[in-house]
């Protein structure tokens, strides 16, 4: 029975002992503070992450006398006289937590790392159980912890594979090349410090003096709005330090992450355009900014009529959010081939429907957070960010300083999938430690990441094809609406990216897709994970198959007969000689897919047999997407160094967001010089000390900076073979301060410090280069050559559906994947499972609805038990421009999945889902229209 204490007691300092991972220690706290809150500030176990302060997300999980518990829901009186267990404990002295973390590290199980302290202490308590494990044990035990990167498969294999209950291959993998680099499944560079619970995300950085800055944001999705008397408010909470305002601002009041499109204010002027725009912020003590109420800020508000649609956007009606958009127009897209009309002309059939998603919140479990302190004249900032050089360019602006001035330093970041492209908390705490000049730090709530932070742009589709009787596409029209929100961010990227990609990787001649990028009185959406691209697959590859069965065709054997070749042109009249993979990726899934249908087939006579409401179905879906900008300069540069004790440093400024860039670029840069992996040391982004690699989003890491590397590499190794006078051919040791050469019979050796002077960075030898994919920009009619490189891929998925209550067990996927190359094939499977999970949650369960799903409660992501087996199948075609012929992979695992998903409910229940996502209620009433035909 839960004890009732007064309110005095609960707010009353009182001391409280309790064994922490294994030592007694004492701590004054107020007996109702959260648990978390005590543990990661007081007690200094910054191991223990935050992700909802609400129970919902798991990754605050520590053990309380054994049993995993929430310590965001925990009061810290709770613990008094108990054992309390966190990650860094546990793998420093616990046997069975030790093979834990050597499992997670061999299988790749922690990818951005802040939901795996949470995910190993619910782990680690079931070891210790002595449970006998199975896979749905632990989907069960582990159920509470939600991971966004992973899609949990390698997290379930570490997990039966420490407790000795992983099944053993069904062939015995071949030994791995002890010299191999390139082609390797070497472990992640950066995954012990997120598995030994030592990694520094944004919120764990700030030294322990920092101020506090909270942002007070609009309730209303459109409201004008004065302040009253701040000074007042100020003086009636004397733990305040400063109140900042648009005029606080000493540069622009306005950001975005295309110059052109720049639009959004650090501080809205007067007007709020969306629910959770900033207004003002409030700076000081951490114990007072903390308890403010803001519902007591003195701002009066004047609520006007929102258009949160598209539809009312574009309504006569509508307030004009910007000067200069007509009619909440903010861009276009157009890609225009052949003449569609004399395609529709000659073609045998014509299908068409109509298609629509909406937002998707990012929810990545690491909510914006980080510090920011003034040294001297230069503003230095550290926190979560997917493009630190954009970022300082972005803040020079807007303090009105000199980019140099500025001084990003990304922190461990914990997801990004985009949203960490646009600066969020950046401003607030910069502008509050440039003017305090004292360091501040800034976490946003879960609710305030979700208000107020980018989405995925909902869609609103038509489409329309033509195609033979045979089955060749004759023509495609399609037209595409996509609610930008408040502000551009990367709405101008989707319009433009998206009538590229619309076609999907296949042949056809006449073409036209058109695409609109539409203001509304919503939150900002931005870049996530694919950039419009799955809005418009779920339309195309859904179309396909009603052709194919109208047609009477195999789904597959109709995107076999119309797959994209070596040497035919794309909807953009582009040519590639070589490295398209589609058809490859196509003859891949052949097997499975016919097994599957047999298996379907014979599953679905059973049940109708038995009366069983159960349906097998299976769907598939192909997908490509373009590495980096389109049609834009996408350079990245990598710089090398060699100390004179022989330490090979790597300036490596490409923010590893969890997708594995910080070991794939070294390993591309370590097999162009010729040296072991382990001989060099990996210096992470920072704007000071690393060139600018680009951003982290578009796929565009292991290909551009990939290829940086590979170039860094090779001029540093033409500089030692040049300096040893050896050939091409020449073998490369470094140790010592020695520099040994190996070129045949022949053997050299260069003393380090004795071969050049140290230059100012303490190198002896440095190497610089810079890597630009060729393309060129787009004409009128959307022609030229938007990428360098595309990668393909091919989804089948096999599911069950309930026939009487609508809902969808997922079975299985197969996926093949065209890489180019496989720099590193356990990360690479990584990334496929990990997409593969988002395109479940766009698929089944995920839509953000402004003001309703602002929390990981309300707005329900794949868990534990959501994500079945999944096979990868790598495909190597190799591309011209990759490094090592590797492409690009983040964005392309996450294209296919919706669409197969949503194909193979129809193929199981004859359901037709257009609208997204496919919720039980959504399914079983598509299944009884279609029962009614």
């Amino acid at each position: 029975m839960n004890k009732v204490i007064s309110l005095d007691t609960a707010l009353a300092v009182m001391p409280i002992t309790l064994e922490l991972n294994g030592k007694s220690v004492q701590t004054h706290v107020q007996p109702a503070r959260r648990l978390s809150e005590v543990l990661r500030e007081e007690l200094g176990c910054r191991d223990v992450k935050v992700g909802c302060n609400a129970g919902d997300c798991g990754a605050c999980s520590v053990l309380i006398d054994g049993a995993p518990v929430c310590s965001c829901t925990t009061a810290a009186a709770q613990v008094a006289g108990r054992s309390v267990e966190t990650l860094r404990g546990l793998v420093e002295t616990d046997a069975m937590a030790a093979d834990l973390k050597a499992a997670f590290e061999k299988h790749g199980a922690a990818q951005c790392g802040i939901c795996t302290p949470g995910v190993m202490v619910t782990a680690a308590a079931l070891l210790r159980s002595g449970e006998a494990l199975t896979e749905t044990v632990v989907q069960d035990a582990l159920g509470g912890v939600l991971c966004r990167c992973t899609g949990y498969r390698k997290i379930i294999d570490a997990i039966m594979d420490a407790g000795g209950a992983l099944p053993a291959p069904a062939t015995e993998e071949p030994v791995e090349n002890a010299d191999a680099i390139v082609g390797a499944s070497v472990p992640r560079l950066d995954g012990l410090p997120k598995i030994s619970g030592t990694e520094v995300f944004g919120d764990d950085a700030a030294p322990a003096d920092a101020l506090v800055v909270r942002v007070v944001r609009s309730p209303y999705p459109h409201a004008a709005f004065s302040f009253g008397d701040l000074d007042a408010y100020r003086r009636r909470h004397p733990g305040i330090h400063l109140i900042l305002t648009a005029k606080d601002i000493p540069g622009k009041n306005c950001f975005g992450v295309i110059p052109p499109f720049a639009d959004q204010p650090v501080f809205a002027e007067g007007i709020a355009r969306f629910r959770g725009e900033a207004i003002a912020a409030v700076a000081g003590d951490a114990d007072t900014v903390n308890a403010l109420d803001f519902g007591l800020f003195p701002i009066l508000w004047e609520a006007r009529p929102p258009a949160m649609t598209v539809a009312e956007a574009l309504s006569s009606e509508a307030a004009q959010l910007h000067e200069g958009r007509t009619g909440n127009i903010m861009c276009r897209g157009l890609v225009k081939k052949g003449d569609v009309e004399d395609g529709f002309a000659s073609a045998d059939i014509i299908v068409e429907g109509s298609y629509s998603t909406g937002f998707i919140e990012h929810a990545y479990i690491e909510p914006e957070a980080g510090y920011a302190l003034r040294v001297g004249d230069r503003l230095e900032i550290y926190g979560c960010t997917q493009a630190p050089f954009m970022d300082r360019d972005s803040m020079a602006e807007i303090m009105g300083l000199a980019p140099e001035m500025v001084r990003v330093v990304p922190t461990a970041c914990g997801g990004g999938f985009g949203s960490k492209l646009d600066i969020s908390m950046q401003p607030y705490m910069g502008l509050a430690a440039w003017i305090l000049k004292r360091p501040v730090r800034i976490t946003y709530s879960r609710i305030e990441s979700m208000q107020s932070t980018t989405k995925r742009h909902p869609s609103a589709i038509n489409l329309k094809i033509g195609a033979t009787r045979d089955g060749r596409i004759t023509a495609f029209h399609f037209q595409g609406d996509f609610n930008t929100g408040a502000y551009a961010s990367w709405g101008p990227t989707v319009a433009n990216r998206v009538p590229v990609h619309a076609s999907g990787p296949y042949l056809i001649d006449n073409y036209l897709a058109q695409s609109r990028a539409i203001h509304t009185h919503c939150p900002p959406s931005g870049a996530f994970r694919g950039f419009g691209v799955p809005q418009s697959a779920v339309a195309q590859e859904q179309l396909f198959d009603e052709l194919a069965l109208q047609l009477g065709i195999d789904r597959l054997a109709l995107r076999r007969l119309n797959a994209l070749k070596n040497g035919q042109p794309t909807v953009t009249g582009q040519i590639f000689e070589t490295g398209v993979g589609i058809a490859d990726c196509l003859e891949a899934v052949q097997p499975a897919w016919d097994k599957a249908l047999s298996d379907a087939a014979r599953l679905n006579s059973a049940a109708e047999a038995s009366g069983s409401p159960m349906r097998r179905g299976v769907g598939v879906s192909s997908g490509w997407y373009g590495c980096g900008n389109t049609s834009l300069p996408n350079p990245s540069t990598i710089k090398a160094g060699i100390r004179p004790d022989g330490t090979v440093v790597l300036h490596q400024g490409a923010v590893d967001i969890g997708q594995g860039a910080n070991t794939v670029i070294t390993q591309i840069f370590a097999e162009a010089l010729g040296v072991p992996l382990t001989s060099v040391k990996l210096l992470g982004a920072d704007t000071d000390i690393t060139p600018d690699a680009g951003k982290t989003s578009a796929s565009r890491q292991t290909y551009v900076s990939g290829n940086a590397a590979r170039l860094c590499g090779e001029a540093m190794r033409a500089k030692i073979l040049r300096l040893g006078n050896v050939s091409e051919q020449a073998r490369i040791r470094i140790e010592n301060g020695e520099i040994h050469l190996i070129d045949g019979s022949e053997r050299r050796t260069v003393a380090i410090a004795e071969a050049m002077p140290t230059n100012a960075e303490g190198y002896v030898l440095v190497a610089e280069a810079s890597y630009d994919p060729p393309t060129s920009p787009l004409d009128k009619n959307g022609q030229g050559n938007p990428y360098a490189v595309f990668g393909y891929a091919v989804h089948v998925v096999e599911l069950d559906v309930d026939l009487a209550l609508g809902t969808v067990k997922l079975k299985k996927f197969t996926a093949a994947h065209d890489v180019g190359k496989a720099i590193n094939p356990m990360l690479v499977e990584g990334q496929v499972q990990g997409g593969i999970a988002q395109g479940v949650g766009l698929a089944l369960m995920e839509e953000f609805i402004p003001g309703r799903t602002e929390n990981l409660h309300d707005y329900l992501i794949p868990t534990f038990g959501d994500i079945p087996p999944i096979e990868t199948i790598i495909v190597e075609t190799g591309d011209a421009h990759g490094p090592y012929g590797a492409k690009g992979l983040g964005e392309h695992v996450l294209i296919p999945t919706a669409p197969a998903i949503l194909n193979a409910i129809r193929h199981a229940s004859g359901a037709k889902i257009h609208h997204l996502p496919a919720t039980p209620a959504k399914v079983r009433a598509a299944i009884r229209a279609a029962q009614q035909k």
